[in-house]
């Protein structure tokens, strides 16, 4: 027969000490997507019935390329903060780790490539 205290059943078990840093990061961002997004879909849908050049020009003007950037920024942190909460609520070790390594490099990427095609259009 063990005994074992409160607090040894309670080790691995418990807080991983992130979990606030993470509701706030999710919570802000949820917040920014929110003020954001009503503004990208006016950006965006104001340009969806243009010409190729006409939405290249309509880009090249500050407000929508800051709009869409800020848009695509934010987003990204949201889902990287989403994934890493289900990633590591539902594995454990190893593949944990290298999940949460692989999700953060996806939104990295996309972030980057996003950014660097907005940079483009507008510079």
């Amino acid at each position: 027969m063990q005994y074992l205290t409160d607090r040894k059943r309670a080790v691995h078990r418990g807080s991983s000490r992130s979990g606030t840093e993470h509701f706030w990061g999710q919570a802000i961002s949820a917040v920014g997507l929110m003020v954001l997004m009503p503004l990208f879909a006016l950006t965006f849908g104001h340009a969806l019935g243009m010409g190729y050049e006409e939405a290249i020009a309509y880009y090249q003007h500050p407000f929508p390329a800051i709009i869409a950037a800020l848009t695509l920024v934010i987003s990204m942190v949201h889902f990287r903060h989403g994934v890493q909460v289900v990633i590591e609520d539902y594995s454990r070790g190893t593949t944990k780790k290298l999940m949460i390594i692989i999700a953060t490099a996806i939104s990295y990427t996309l972030m980057a490539g996003g950014l660097y095609a907005i940079g483009r259009i507008a510079f």
